[in-house]
């Protein structure tokens, strides 16, 4: 950008013969007098003795004379050495009258530290801090948008001083002076610092050429408040597509992008200095910085943050052996600034893509710093920013992949969110803002809403852009036939617009050219495929045989796939516009290296494997297995897109890359063999998550057969009379994931003849897509505990309801459910332990998970099991945690005696309780555990809104207490069962009395009458 001309200028200072206001001559060794002091231009004395000698002007003086100035004329004569060499001049204007200033702007500048005197009183405080020992360097590294910058935030000093000295100004000013004009330097920069910022970021990096503004198509992200929870190393695609078969979920807390700093309603007394925000590659978490700094600029919004410095670790990668202070690290990202801008408070340092970052970031080991002052590693300041040992009072936002978010540690975080993409409406949103045609977005809607596996890729922005820029040229073209079905005719269709362009650009020798560009790409993208990494640098490139000034060239014609990012460092960073095209460039090279003669696989990779099969069928089969051999899944949709190119005519993707696969021929037989290959690997069982990937890699291969036979099932309602064989089991998983509906409640008898641990293992991932699980006499074991403790700790889980009633757990199983229970991300609210063998090792476990994640479970079930007097204790100790939430707890039939309802009374008369309901029913507690139970409810802390007391052994004694009880404490009681017990006439009559106080909420007593007047028999 370039500010006003004449903005970052200044007028040129008047001759010194104008400025006298006099004619009269002065003799040799004379000196005129001066009507108001002028003390800064005597800081030499040398000053006295020779005057300044203009080259290209007669002299307004003789030799040794000195008109007289009835002003200061302190700027030109800051330096004795101005009396010997004349002032040189450059070949252009300068932003500003700096070498008029300072004689910093001359080659050798006298050190006048040593010569300070009480002139210096007046010269340094309405200078400039040039005057320091060592002024920073300017003439470095400045890009033309860094020069323009310089140009408009430099140019209010010299503004500043020309105000200053004008006639009238006096150089002693006042301590409030000094204030108001560091004031005006602040406002000046942050105001130069937003309009750079404007300029930088209104547009949106999809085609330089064809720039769109980012306000025409920003689409509001989904972002929500979440805790750090355990690292997710699984592969992307995974989480893309567990987070977009569920809908959002009730607890999720939703926080807009300009409001990343504030506190949510109800915690005004949170301090939030370091947020971490999570988000999978291309979710738009770049984006979402880009909209909030651009908010800031154009004081839409955060007008309470001074100053937003963003610095993206690409660029800070490139500075990791340089030793800097905090503001030499600055300056490298926002231009030149006096320090006086780091005293502000309210500041916002970004560090965008920490899963880019390739510098240590030792927090453990790396020296504390304090003074912003001191030079140091960039990854110590780094780290000490973060820790806020460095600049205490500035915000700290970092952005990062789930993967690399562990690498901060979570006492450093304050706030951690997770951008989670577009939800339905936001798809729609977008495709209408991006095409603009209103019919032909309606086109590509129904496109993409037709294929579950094009949909659910649409979570991630990236995607959408993807699918936008494909199939809005072939709608255009009315091309319905050749409209991608999957995702690998998706990227092949925009590899070949991408190629397209650069013909259309003129690219020399295009053709060529690009194929073998995009073939050293793929290469690149291979080798660098099991790293993960998203950027790659010069070495990086070399490393492939890639020329940096041809890959240069290139990212600058076909920018839609590969991109070069140069940073006011002048540092080159290339990389992928998404992981997802650097694995298709990946799967491309394998199959165009497998037909090429001569070429040599990367000794380095683990995958060269690939490269050195002898037929067609082994490598589709070598890769199959490579990427079972992956638990986390980081060859899952390289796998998709390799088999997915290997697909027979006549639709297939080799036929539309004829021209980078001239010599591929793949027939029926081979694409049959790895479709049979695919489904034995299915039979054998591998892990419900990889089996699922199998079954995507059936899709890319046009291949639905066992999709189609499990439909069937479902259909006719006969599945849960159906004994099921391992690969119809995984059909059935995949069937219910891609379904359209929601997945609400999951019933496992429903969909199994004979339901067993083995059988729910297989199911894993439909538990984790639904809200309710129904597991009640499924015959499950401990085993079962371990794979659903899995799921509920799940950062992807949906699960909130749990129902494993009559299933032998025992207090092992508990115990390893609690392992799930106990993590900050389990966000289970309903838990049904009924008739599952629990004693008081089982109370103990679920004690401990409580403490430890205490504010998400409202609703606990443990009817039908012994816990005892000593479980009771441990309950009740948890029950009165302030953290506590559980508001539900049901003890039916629990053998519980007299003894159990104390450390009970204790909870209900606990200020801290949230204890609402308590079902005590068929407990032989008696009048005694009754009258304990009474001491908790007349207490004013006890809010108990229903008591169940049906079949208790209760008498006349117990309803007089609970009586006397509730007419002391009668505001919050809703409920009382007491049926089946033998209180008497006399009982019911004080139990209706209490009814009918006015002040009394009780609304329902359930009295079944002949408990009133038969002796019942315990």
């Amino acid at each position: 950008m370039s500010f006003p001309p004449g903005e970052g200028h200044l007028e040129t200072t008047p001759p010194l013969a104008e400025c006298t206001g006099s004619d009269s001559k002065v003799g040799p060794g004379q000196r005129p007098g001066s009507p108001v002091p002028s003390c800064v231009s005597m800081k030499s004395d040398r000053s006295m003795d020779t005057p300044l000698r203009f080259k290209d002007h007669a002299p307004t003086s003789g030799p040794d004379q000195r008109p007289g100035s009835p002003v200061p004329s302190c700027v030109s004569m800051k330096s004795d050495r101005s009396m010997d060499t004349p002032l040189r001049f450059k070949d252009h204007a300068s932003t500003s009258c700096l070498s008029m200033k300072s004689d910093f702007s001359m080659e050798k500048p006298p050190n006048m530290s040593e010569r300070r005197s009480l002139d210096e009183q007046s010269c340094l405080s309405i200078k400039s801090d040039f005057s320091m020992e060592k002024p920073p360097n300017l003439r470095e590294r400045r890009s033309l948008d860094e020069q323009s910058f310089h140009s408009g935030v430099d140019s209010h000093t010299p503004d500043h001083d020309r105000t200053m000295t004008s006639p009238g100004t006096s150089h002693h000013d006042s301590e409030e002076d000094v204030l108001v004009k560091a004031r005006s330097y602040e406002e000046t920069f942050q105001m130069k610092l937003k309009s750079v910022q404007r300029t930088k970021l209104q547009h949106v990096l999809e085609d330089p050429s064809n720039p769109v503004l980012l306000s025409e198509i920003y689409t509001e992200l989904y972002i929500t408040e979440g805790d750090a929870g355990e690292i997710n190393d699984e592969h992307e695609i995974r989480e893309i597509e567990a987070a977009s078969r569920g809908n959002l979920v009730a607890d999720d807390t939703p926080i807009k992008c300009s409001e990343i700093f504030k506190p949510l309603p109800g915690r005004q007394c949170q301090s939030i200095r370091t947020v971490l925000t999570k988000g999978i590659a291309g979710i738009g978490k770049t984006v979402c910085v880009q909209k909030f700094v651009l908010d800031w600029a154009e004081e839409t919004a955060n007008q309470d943050i001074r100053y937003v410095f963003p610095l993206s670790f690409r660029e800070l990668n490139l500075l990791k052996t340089e030793r800097l202070s905090l503001a030499e690290l600055l300056r490298h990202f926002v231009g030149d600034f006096k320090e006086q801008v780091l005293d502000q408070s309210r500041q916002l340092l970004i560090f965008d893509g920490l899963d880019e970052c390739r510098l240590p970031l030792d927090f453990e080991k790396n020296e504390k710093l304090c003074k912003p002052a001191m030079a140091a590693s960039v990854d110590v300041l780094l780290t000490n920013l973060i820790q806020g040992n460095l600049f205490p009072s500035a915000l700290i936002w970092i952005t990062s992949r789930p993967a690399a978010a562990g690498r901060i540690p979570p006492g450093c975080v304050d706030r951690v969110t997770a951008v989670r993409g577009f939800g339905d409406p936001q798809k729609d949103e977008y495709f209408r803002k991006r095409i603009g045609n209103p019919d032909l977005a309606e086109k590509v809607i129904t496109h993409v809403l037709s294929l579950r596996s094009l949909h659910i890729m649409c979570h991630i922005p990236v995607f959408c852009w993807i699918s936008a820029t494909v199939l809005q040229r072939l709608l255009e073209e009315a091309d319905d036939c050749a409209v991608p079905k999957n995702l690998t005719q998706m990227y092949t269709h925009f590899l070949i617009i991408q190629t397209d362009v650069v013909k259309a650009k003129k690219y020399t020798e295009a053709t060529d050219t690009s194929h073998k560009m995009i073939f050293k790409l793929g290469k690149l993208a291979f080798q660098q495929l099991e790293k993960g990494n998203l950027i790659f640098y010069e070495e990086d490139l070399r490393e492939c045989g890639i020329d940096v000034t041809e890959a240069s060239v290139y990212s600058g014609v076909c920018t839609q796939i590969f991109r070069e990012e140069s940073g006011l460092y002048q540092g080159r960073v290339f990389c992928f516009v998404h992981l997802s095209i650097q694995e298709f460039l990946a799967a491309l090279y394998v199959l165009v290296n497998f037909h090429s003669e001569g070429s040599e696989p990367p000794q380095s990779s683990s995958l060269a494997g690939l490269l050195t099969a002898p037929t067609l069928s082994d490598l589709q089969q070598t890769a199959v297995d490579k990427a079972l051999q992956q638990p986390n899944g980081n060859l899952d949709l390289f796998l998709r897109f390799l088999l997915g190119l290997c697909s027979s005519p006549p639709q297939s993707d080799q036929t539309l890359l004829q021209s980078f696969l001239p010599h591929v021929r793949i027939t029926s037989t081979s694409a049959t063999g790895v479709v049979d290959y695919i489904k034995t690997r299915i039979m054998i069982n591998p892990s419900p998550e990889q089996s699922i990937n199998l079954f995507h890699c059936l899709n890319e291969l046009d291949d639905h057969s066992l999709v189609e036979q499990i439909q069937a099932y479902v259909s006719s309602r006969r599945l849960s009379k159906v004994t099921l064989t391992p690969e119809l089991r995984s059909a059935l998983v995949f069937v219910l994931l891609m379904s359209k509906s929601s997945l609400d409640v999951f019933d496992l008898g429903k969909y199994c003849a004979r339901p067993s641990d083995k059988s729910l293992f297989q199911m894993r991932p439909v538990l984790r897509e639904c809200r309710r699980a129904e597991l009640a006499s499924c015959n499950l074991t401990e085993m079962s505990c371990e794979t659903l403790a899995t799921v509920i700790c799940s950062q992807t889980s949906h699960l909130r309801e749990l129902d494993l009633s009559d299933n032998d757990l025992q207090d092992l199983g508990v115990a390893s459910l609690c392992q799930g229970l106990e993590k900050p991300s389990c966000k289970l609210e309903k838990l049904c332990l009924s008739k599952c063998g629990i004693r008081a090792r089982g109370c103990e476990s679920l004690m401990m998970a409580l403490i430890q994640n205490p504010t998400h479970l409202t609703e606990l079930d443990l009817s039908h099991n012994e816990p005892g007097p000593e479980g009771m204790t441990l309950l009740s100790e948890v029950l009165r945690d302030p953290q506590c939430r559980v508001d539900k707890l049901k003890l039916i039939n629990c053998n519980l005696k007299d003894r159990s309802c104390k450390p009970l009374a204790m909870a209900l008369g606990s200020k801290t309780s949230s204890l609402r309901l308590l079902d005590l029913s068929n407990n032989f507690i008696a009048d005694s555990g009754v009258i304990q139970l009474s001491h908790g409810l007349r207490n004013i802390n006890c809010k108990l809104t229903s008591l169940r007391l049906s079949k208790c052994g209760v008498r006349g004694e117990g309803c007089h207490a609970l009586a006397s009880a509730l007419g002391s404490n009668p505001y919050h009681l809703r409920e009382l069962f007491i049926s089946y017990n033998k209180i008497g006439f006399l009982g019911a009559q004080q139990l209706e009395a209490v009814k009918w106080n006015s002040q009394s909420k009780l609304e329902k007593l359930m009295l079944v009458l002949h408990s009133i007047y038969v002796e019942n028999t315990y």
